[in-house]
């Protein structure tokens, strides 16, 4: 009997209806390490004024590409702006990492009928993270990289590698098998995944949009509440992901 992507929709919901609490606090808590860890690791108030220092002038910059305006700037500049971005990416990467084994770590449980919480999805999360952490990192560069040249690839790449965090957690296998068995699956259920992959990154695309809209507002809890948005997201698609592959493994 062919799966039926009603089906996985309909099990995606009924799984979040009944842990909607624990997704959420997992989503929240996942958000508040990310900003906490990206707070921690960019340049402090001074640092970042260097930016606006001499080297790039507001009248000169309105009809630069990135690649111009980086290139205008002096050494120190460069080197405050790269920091910055490598402690926004490391900080949502850490924050992925936690989300995505955490909460594939939930769902075993309460698959398995055992007690479940947030702390504890995370703690037996552990062992897996490291792994999580190189393939989310790979999948990640890799999807981006795609996006940034034709857009396309990027999207075929996401496509492919989609199901590879589930498979790494659920079999214990190593990154790059993972990968490969996860390039196999997704192409040969494109019906199944295509449409819910595409939700998903316009649905993020949606996120930084709003966050976009935000630039004025300093606050923390701003930047929390946004990126537990994301991370809600995130997780809906995680949950439609592992009942596919729980489907297609028992196929």
């Amino acid at each position: 009997m062919p799966i039926m992507a009603s089906t996985l929709y309909r099990d995606m919901l009924n799984f979040t209806r009944n842990q909607f609490v624990s997704i959420v606090l997992l989503a929240l808590l996942t958000a508040l390490i990310s900003v906490s860890l990206g707070h921690a690791l960019s340049p402090n108030t001074e640092q970042l004024l260097v930016l606006n220092g001499e080297g790039t002038g507001a009248t000169d910059t309105a009809n630069m590409s990135l690649q111009e305006l980086v290139q205008q700037m002096t050494p120190e500049q460069q080197r405050v702006l790269l920091r910055a971005s490598a402690a926004g990416t490391f900080a949502g990467l850490v924050g992925n990492v936690i989300l995505a084994g955490a909460l594939l770590t939930m769902i075993r449980l309460v698959s398995d009928r055992q007690p479940t919480s947030v702390l504890r999805a995370v703690g037996l999360s552990a062992p897996i993270l490291p792994r999580l952490l190189l393939l989310i990192f790979i999948t990640t560069l890799l999807v981006q990289l795609g996006l940034l040249l034709v857009v396309v690839p990027g999207i075929l790449v996401a496509i492919a590698l989609s199901l590879a965090p589930v498979i790494a957690a659920s079999e214990n296998l190593g990154v790059f098998k993972s990968m490969r068995l996860s390039s196999k699956l997704a192409f040969a259920n494109l019906r199944l995944i295509t449409p819910a992959v595409l939700v998903w990154l316009l649905a993020k695309a949606a996120v930084l949009v709003l966050a976009a809209q935000f630039t004025q507002v300093s606050s923390l809890v701003a930047a929390v509440l946004l990126n537990g948005l994301s991370n809600i997201i995130s997780a809906l698609l995680l949950i439609y992901l592992y009942r596919l592959y729980m489907l297609l493994r028992q196929a």
